[in-house]
């Protein structure tokens, strides 16, 4: 960190400030705002379900008539095909009613999204129009009661009928039926139903089809059961429900085809020749879905800072001694402690959640290979994890921060907590999630994908760990810091505060991570233990593992956002938060960093210094910092923040 005093407020640009934010969709994020200013949209928190449930659906038709859903869908189908525009604006909506952020996300991200990825131009042109505008309210059936995360396990079954060439889809019994699906209790008339394909003696594994639920009129189609999930903690705009079929016959090409089909004489083909493999591309495809509640949970956050942040700026508490004048209570280095190092870590998942709609952006409008899908995988894994567990903890600091007046259901903060708390487990449960990465960063890139899921195949060179890492921080030349990095060698908080040290602390400890885990799953597999043993006795490492290399990844991002910003005044303020974003970081992990002898403990005393310092720094820049989220204030109705 620079010694030089930061810029006075009155000459930072805001506006400049706001566009960094914005990043490269800048002119979506204003014209969802525009959107999202009819009163429509003004929260209303003391709705019953029903009439909640009612208000979500009319909003929802009012987001039809605009351009945000087309641009999740090809342009022949009447889409404009712009996913990270997409993306980009499914983030700014969640500053509204998360029921209606996930019900659009359920009817034109899911539903939608599994039509266009794992259909064909039949489909397509029969579907796509109806989805865009909801003529056609349809469901994403994948979750079962008796299997969540373990998609590949499912138990409902296609069974193909020759005679009739009609799938029959059938739940054995209640643990295999399908269980919160968004759309299902009230509205939704088409599900995509992902079931175990049968056909005569071929049994080729999960695949998607297009069941009817209800008719038009909204009566269940026959031998299709529906239960109502009823009240839940938040979302209950959403109308989650359960389904049942119970010998549902739907014909051929309602088979969702694009990776695996079924001819007329029963016979199996797909371009995509292992179970494995054809199933994980199956998932791939639908990756946004998990990089948009990334994007969702982080828009949760700022709401909730702008809220805590306005309030600490004004509520006064406590007289100074021998002087009659309260002062904010934002001015205390306590409340300072709860809510500026969570405004700054979700300044730098901001800039993370930019990179990663990027890439995605990328990888759909260019052909891409099997190795950079699952890199981009990788990080929407793992950024969806820790951007969640996040906004959890965040929102809780801000609804303490604010004390009783944060429990009030007016203050819009006990709302966002409970609508919250369920996006750490789904679009994928966060601890699996980071299973995942784990044991990507372990075995690399498979010409399989199937290997990922088979513990046997967890067969590395630990030194190919260190050159991943070197590679990807090479640019920035401090592989040598990365190899042999102390602080200590000079003054401690010059060393600390430097950028170079910082990425270099996050690399290095990101390496030796990797490196560890991977000898201790080498030394069981040599010794041949019981492979799920060995994986299950690393679970702890290989969750810290994952953890390690999001964490570098973000301070990477954070770097490059401010490295690339022009403006002098707000590329200052930028710098200050991205440091205490990174010692923050560093202090949460000290006892790591001082058990590898990576921090003396002087430097993690100068650590918690220094954070507090910077909290200090920036308090007279924390209503700045959160007015440049630029949350539509027709949707901040939380009076404590007016």
């Amino acid at each position: 960190m620079s010694a030089d005093p930061l810029p006075a407020l009155d000459q930072i640009d805001a506006a400049v400030l706001q566009q960094v934010l914005d990043g490269r969709w800048a002119d979506i994020r204003s014209q969802v705002r525009e959107t999202l200013r009819d009163p429509i949209f003004r929260p209303d928190m003391g709705l019953s379900m029903p009439d909640h449930r009612a208000i979500v659906s009319k909003q929802l038709a009012a987001l039809a008539q605009t351009d945000g859903p087309k641009l999740l869908f090809p342009k022949d189908s009447g889409g404009l095909d712009e996913v990270g525009a997409a993306i980009t604006s499914f983030e700014t909506q969640a500053h509204a009613d998360l029921s209606l952020l996930v019900k659009s996300g359920v009817q034109w991200g899911l539903f939608g999204g599994a039509v266009r990825h794992l259909g064909t131009k039949h489909h397509h042109d029969r579907y796509l129009a109806d989805i865009m505008t909801v003529a056609l309210p349809g469901c994403f059936a994948m979750t079962e009661t008796g299997h969540g995360s373990d998609v590949q396990s499912i138990r409902t079954t296609a069974t193909y009928d020759r005679e009739t060439q009609e799938f029959v889809i059938n739940t054995p019994d209640s643990s295999a039926r399908k269980d919160y699906i968004g759309n299902a209790a009230c509205d939704g008339r088409l599900a995509v139903v992902f079931a175990q394909l049968i056909s005569g003696d071929n049994e080729p594994g999960v695949h998607a089809f297009l069941v009817p639920i209800r008719t038009e009129g909204g009566e269940p189609v026959p031998g299709v059961s529906i239960e109502d999930d009823g009240l839940k903690a938040g979302l209950n705009g959403v109308d989650n429900g359960r389904l049942h079929f119970d010998q549902v016959r739907v014909p051929r090409d309602a088979l969702l085809n694009r990776f695996g089909d079924v001819a007329a004489d029963g016979s199996y083909s797909s371009p995509i020749d292992s179970v494995n493999k054809r199933f994980f591309t199956m998932l791939g495809t639908l990756v946004q879905g998990r990089i948009s509640i990334s994007g969702a949970a982080i828009s949760a956050s700022k709401s909730a800072l702008t809220i805590a942040v306005r309030y600490g700026d004004r509520r006064r508490q406590f007289s100074p001694p021998e002087s009659d004048t309260e002062i904010p209570v934002l001015d205390y280095l306590a409340h300072q402690r709860k809510l500026l190092p969570a405004l700054a870590t979700t300044y730098a998942l901001t800039f993370a959640q930019a990179e990663l709609v990027a890439e995605l952006h990328e990888a759909q409008s260019a052909a891409t290979g099997d190795e950079a899908r699952r890199k981009l995988e990788t990080f929407a894994a793992a950024l969806k994890a820790t951007s969640t567990w996040h906004t959890s903890q965040t929102i809780q600091a801000c609804r303490e921060a604010c004390g009783g007046a944060g429990y009030l259901a007016e203050n819009q903060l006990a709302g966002l907590k409970a609508d919250t708390d369920v996006f750490t487990t789904f679009e994928g449960d966060n601890t699996v999630l980071l299973q995942l990465v784990a044991k990507t960063l372990l075995t690399g890139y498979h010409a399989e994908f199937g290997e990922l899921d088979t513990l046997a195949t967890v067969r590395f060179v630990a030194e190919q760990v260190a050159d991943i890492v070197i590679e990807r921080i090479g640019a920035r030349g401090i592989v040598r810091r990365v190899l042999d990095v102390l602080p200590g060698t000079g003054d401690d908080e010059t060393n600390l505060l430097n950028r170079e040290t910082q990425l270099a602390l996050f690399a290095w400890r990101e390496k030796h991570i990797i490196e560890g885990v991977a000898r201790r799953m080498k030394k069981g597999f040599e010794a041949d233990c019981d492979l799920f043993e060995v994986f299950n006795d690393a679970q702890d490492h290989l969750l810290l593992a994952a953890r390690a290399h999001i964490d570098a990844r973000i301070l990477d991002s954070f770097t490059d956002a401010v490295d690339a910003t022009t403006d002098p005044g707000v590329q200052a303020v930028l710098e200050r938060v991205c440091d205490l974003h990174a010692l923050a970081t560093i202090e949460r992990e000290r006892a790591w960093f001082m058990e590898h002898n990576r921090l003396t403990a002087t430097q993690s005393k100068v650590v918690t210094s220094t954070v507090n310092e910077l909290c200090q720094q920036l308090r007279p820049y924390a209503r700045l910092l959160v007015d440049a989220f630029a949350i539509p204030e027709e949707l901040v109705v939380a009076p404590i923040a007016n």
